[in-house]
């Protein structure tokens, strides 16, 4: 693929999203060897948490974040997080990359229906629970724990049948809603430009090469979660495809080989007012930030996300324990830097390494850049007004 100049880019996508019309009709589960999905903090002091729209409820809300347990128990630290940390959201997983174990969150219907409920019950306000369930190779909730089996992006896209995309993908909105997880981390609208991509193509996560596929089937995906009122996201942006590495791993420099049909499905799915939340990506692209990943990068984020493609939903970083952030930035930074780049929500999955403390620790990190003025009190308000507003559709 040919690479576009940032001034090419603003150019095209001022024409994409005024001609983008109304189409009609968020890694795989380990096998033999995981694909993993922070360096830890040192301990810091945090106000005793008040009550009402305070700085910290704020700012908790502001999180997404993994935890070990397979039932809501009174004395788990996630518990008392949701009680006194404001935790705005939870990711659940099946498998566990510190431990390398299937014992983390899901082990049947009825035990996640419960812990879900109880994870509810115990949080302060409304509660994001949210779920990596792409179909086929991606999928959290499988039928090795006795849900439905799912078919992967890649095969519906194949196929290329709207009806049954939407028959499908309707099948895994209804799980996830009697489940009570309310967020879907998927559809993946990646366009898969490198069909030897080792972390999209490999693992048949992209519906197809061809812009207008992807966003015809993510339509119908979006459409079949909405009907189950499950919320979706739009991920990679602004696009994995062409990559040949795993931003899991490390650094993943798509400067030579990402196009611009890759912001297609985005600029056609948010003109159709059908974008939820967009979930930014780890990957480097010189041409659009020479300095920053997507997910740390205010040209990519603010720039062209919410300022070309008139974006003003929830914006989601991927896993901020991923290598591709970890092994160049350190946890501060990385925060910092996404917030500062227009990310809303933080997500931590809490399972390349693991800290039970990790949510009182980042409040206390985003309090005290607030309080030493290099973020805004309003920077954070702009980011919990938008997730509110995003968990009144639920």
């Amino acid at each position: 693929m040919t690479s576009i100049t940032r001034r090419d880019f603003l150019k095209w996508v001022s024409g994409s999203v005024a001609s983008a019309t109304i189409l009609t009709s968020c890694n795989p589960t380990p096998t033999s060897t995981p694909i993993p999905t922070m360096t830890t903090l040192s301990p810091t002091a945090i106000a005793q948490p008040s009550t009402g729209e305070s700085l910290d409820f704020k700012i908790g809300q502001m999180l997404l974040v993994g935890f070990r347990g397979m039932e809501a128990k009174i004395d788990l630290p996630i518990m008392r997080d949701l009680r006194e940390r404001f935790l705005g959201g939870v990711v659940l997983f099946d498998y566990d990359g510190v431990t390398h174990e299937y014992v983390r969150n899901v082990q049947s219907p009825a035990q996640v229906k419960a812990l879900v409920a109880g994870l509810k019950q115990a949080s302060t306000n409304s509660l994001l629970v949210a779920v990596d369930q792409e179909g086929g190779w991606v999928a959290r909730l499988r039928e090795k724990w006795g849900f439905p089996e799912t078919v992967s992006a890649g095969s519906l896209g194949k196929t290329n049948d709207l009806a049954l995309t939407h028959d499908k993908t309707s099948q895994m909105a209804k799980t996830l809603a009697e489940m009570g997880i309310n967020l879907n981390l998927a559809p993946v609208v990646d366009v898969n430009t490198n069909p030897n991509n080792p972390i999209i193509a490999k693992y048949e996560r992209s519906f197809s090469p061809d812009p207008k596929i992807v966003t015809q089937h993510a339509l119908e995906f979006i459409k079949a979660h909405h009907e189950q009122n499950v919320l979706t996201t739009l991920k990679h942006f602004p696009g994995h495809g062409s990559s040949n590495r795993d931003t899991h791993s490390g650094v993943v420099d798509v400067t030579k080989t990402w196009a611009r049909i890759e912001l297609e499905p985005y600029a056609s799915i948010i003109q159709a007012n059908q974008a939820d939340v967009v979930m930014t990506a780890h990957v480097f692209n010189a041409n659009l930030d020479p300095k920053f990943p997507a997910t740390l990068s205010e040209a990519t984020v603010t720039g062209i996300l919410r300022g070309e493609l008139k974006y003003d939903g929830v914006v989601i970083s991927d896993d901020m324990q991923m290598g591709a952030i970890t092994s160049q930035f350190g946890f501060e930074t990385a925060i910092l830097k996404s917030i500062q780049a227009g990310v809303d929500i933080i997500a931590i999955a809490n399972n390349m390494t693991y800290d039970e403390n990790i949510i009182t620790r980042t409040v206390a990190l985003v309090k005290q850049f607030v309080q030493a003025g290099t973020l805004t009190e309003a920077r954070i308000d702009q980011s919990y007004q938008r997730i509110k507003k995003l968990k009144d559709k639920v």
